[in-house]
């Protein structure tokens, strides 16, 4: 019989890697959005474990002069997807990780409450790898059946003039259909670009 894909909001197909930063999501809130994101510690640098520390708060902080600017940040995501395309997963799907900070998506503010976050390795406004697209366009699909997932929008969309990434790197016509979704759940269907 098949592994089940799908544990408690764990996707067996990502290596976890439990952060704290995250809580439970207000009861009765359909998970309906997915947030793509891009990170690199220190930024432009691509390998290594310094995203994965941070999201589980052992980030050196003297170990690079760019990590002294963000000494004592708590975030998370639900995902990070590396330039190899390695999953990673930190919080369960069912859960409230700490991604988007102050946001709004349609007439709903705090959209940590009913989003997954997905982060991309990559800079803000870079381009990023063919395996992080192929990785995604697996992960979408197997979190729409899981989820009810009607919207995707970039960090940029929920947080305009905040935040800016994943930026135009993106290809998120390309990303559509890879992933087999709906091009009416994408941004430039959605009119958020």
């Amino acid at each position: 019989m098949p592994e089940p894909s799908w544990r408690r909001g764990w996707y067996t197909f990502a290596h976890p890697c439990a952060s704290p930063n995250c809580g439970p999501r207000p009861p009765h809130t359909p998970v309906d959005l997915l947030v793509l994101h891009s990170i690199s510690l220190p930024p432009g640098q691509f390998g290594g474990q310094a995203v994965q520390q941070l999201f589980t708060n052992q980030l050196d902080w003297n170990a690079h002069p760019y990590f002294k600017k963000i000494e004592g940040l708590q975030v998370s995501a639900h995902f990070f997807i590396q330039r190899g395309g390695e999953l990673w997963q930190f919080v369960s799907c069912d859960d409230r990780a700490w991604h988007a900070g102050r946001s709004q998506f349609g007439a709903r503010d705090n959209c940590n409450d009913f989003s997954i976050g997905i982060e991309l390795e990559g800079l803000e406004g870079g381009l990023f790898e063919p395996a992080q697209y192929e990785t995604l366009a697996a992960l979408l699909p197997a979190l729409a059946l899981q989820y009810p997932v009607r919207h995707i929008a970039g960090h940029e969309h929920i947080a305009p003039g905040r935040k800016a990434d994943p930026g135009p790197g993106l290809d998120w016509p390309l990303l559509q259909r890879c992933s087999g979704l709906a091009a009416h759940c994408f941004p430039a269907s959605i009119g958020n670009t």
